[in-house]
């Protein structure tokens, strides 16, 4: 597990893993731990090789889907084994766009919501849209934003391009 910088989290942070192809976000609670929006795939028959992805549990499990999935599970994991081998770094990007919420509501609607499973949108509700709606009061990811911009493909499945993502990542 390795961190792109030296920071150390602080609950409420959110964190952005750098997967090979998108990022895996989850928002950090303490003691080491964070609480993800996790998805179970449905079983996809088609060959095509873009429409197929692998999401690994942390316990090694692998499921092998597509882009489509009928629901994720709100879960709690070490941050380590989240991470794996890849990398990670604290990115709280809407800071400067969005009152933070208070971190004690932060920590209490999201501990409210472990165990419990949502439908799972790619591009309306995804890990990101989650751990910005528990940090924020706000769903929105970049990651819709950047692969809608000049594709029409993310909105067949309704995805928005409102996100302002330059502007959100602006520094202060």
């Amino acid at each position: 597990m390795a961190s792109t910088d030296d920071k150390i989290p602080e609950p409420g942070d959110l964190i952005e893993i750098f997967r090979i192809g998108y990022q895996h976000w989850a928002i950090y609670i303490g003691d080491g731990l964070v609480i993800d929006f996790s998805t179970t795939f449905i079983q996809l028959t088609s060959t095509l090789p873009f429409i197929f992805i692998v999401d690994c549990a942390p316990d090694g499990s692998c499921t092998q889907g597509g882009l489509l999935s009928e629901e994720a599970k709100v879960q709690k994991h070490k941050l380590s084994d989240v991470v794996g081998k890849d990398k990670y770094r604290i990115n709280n990007r809407l800071d400067d766009k969005y009152d933070v919420l208070p971190i004690s509501l932060i920590m209490e609607r999201t501990m409210a919501l472990l165990g419990k499973r949502f439908p799972y949108s790619m591009a309306t509700s995804n890990c990101e849209h989650f751990v910005t709606q528990m940090r924020y009061g706000y769903p929105e990811s970049c990651q819709v934003h950047n692969a809608v911009v000049g594709s029409s493909f993310l909105k067949f499945f309704g995805a928005k391009t409102s996100v302002p993502c330059s502007e959100a990542q602006k520094k202060k």
